[in-house]
């Protein structure tokens, strides 16, 4: 059963979100207008080193205003490939130079209103380069146990959708390991 577009249309845009209005018709014959939110895409940086223990900041944000534990994460910039965004936004977030970054998992957070897309990989290892240049971004950068993880996602010390997925499959590649 799939939904026909009939056409679409920008209602509100800008560098950050666009709101859409696109024509659609149900299976069952119903058309309507449907909000569409179109975002930029995302890269989510999941890094591991040696002890295992992953990259993580403290941050606050302001629209929820709560602070929790993210993994370094941003937009997908023009002519940059998701691979190359992940790999700049640890550096640039942390200070830390990740090593090479490999596909991990691929997310649509909420595909029934956006579609945004985040592609999240996994780093095995980094080189610390200096203090994070993107002075905005955290309060605190930390390697934390993965074994201290499923205890803070319980707590609600992790929310992030883009950090969740990271996390819970690295969880669960490394109890196959």
């Amino acid at each position: 059963m799939q939904w026909k577009i009939h056409g679409e249309r920008p209602i509100y845009e800008n560098n950050w979100v666009n709101l859409w209005l696109t024509d659609v018709e149900t299976p069952d014959g119903k058309r309507w207008e449907h909000h569409v939110v179109k975002l930029r895409h995302l890269a989510v940086a999941a890094v591991v080193n040696e002890r295992r223990e992953i990259l993580m900041m403290w941050r606050h944000r302001f629209i929820t205003n709560a602070w929790a534990w993210e993994l370094p994460m941003g937009l997908v910039e023009e002519g940059e490939t998701p691979a190359e965004a992940a790999a700049r936004e640890v550096l640039e977030e942390t200070g830390w130079r990740p090593g090479p970054v490999k596909p991990l998992i691929y997310a649509e957070p909420a595909n029934g209103i956006t579609d945004s897309q985040h592609h999240i990989f996994r780093a095995d290892g980094a080189t610390y380069e200096g203090p994070p240049t993107e002075k905005n971004e955290s309060d605190r950068i930390e390697w934390i146990p993965l074994t201290d993880v499923r205890g803070m996602i319980d707590r609600r010390e992790i929310v992030s959708s883009g950090s969740l997925v990271g996390l819970l499959y690295v969880l669960m590649d490394e109890a196959i390991r």
